[in-house]
């Protein structure tokens, strides 16, 4: 039997996009990547586990902020090299910024505009903690 790790392209550094969504609206929360013990850990304990590039380390989702993504379902794309995650945002706020979500700004008229407002100051969140 193939091993599920084993039908994914992951990319030259062994990582594979992961993008969270949430599961009620379909809002796109963001994206980060995985390596194969997040997308492991992922799976077996339902929420998502990243791989922080800057840091070099796992990265549970809300192991900071209390921002924990609580996992529904676990999808991979045609060409085995994106995963798709349905998602509870547990507080409502995926972005370090404290907004919804990390996709928060708009292209209008030449330039990025800032379109959804600041749920929670990112200060109050990390209380003096490198954001996630």
């Amino acid at each position: 039997m193939t091993n599920w790790l084993d039908e994914i392209n992951w990319n030259e550094d062994g990582l594979v996009p992961a993008i969270a969504q949430d599961y009620q609206t379909g809002r796109i929360l963001m994206m980060a990547w995985m390596n194969h013990e997040a997308l492991t850990l992922t799976a077996s304990e339902g929420r998502a586990i990243y791989w922080s590039r800057s840091r070099g380390k796992l990265w549970r989702k809300g192991e900071e902020s209390g921002h924990v993504q609580k996992l529904h379902e676990l999808r991979l794309d045609c060409d085995a090299d994106v995963i798709v995650m349905q998602v509870e945002q547990l507080g409502g706020i995926a972005c370090h910024t404290g907004r919804e979500s990390c996709f928060y700004r708009v292209y209008e008229d030449g330039a990025w505009q800032t379109v959804d407002p600041v749920l929670k100051d990112p200060h109050a969140i990390y209380q003096g903690h490198k954001h996630e």
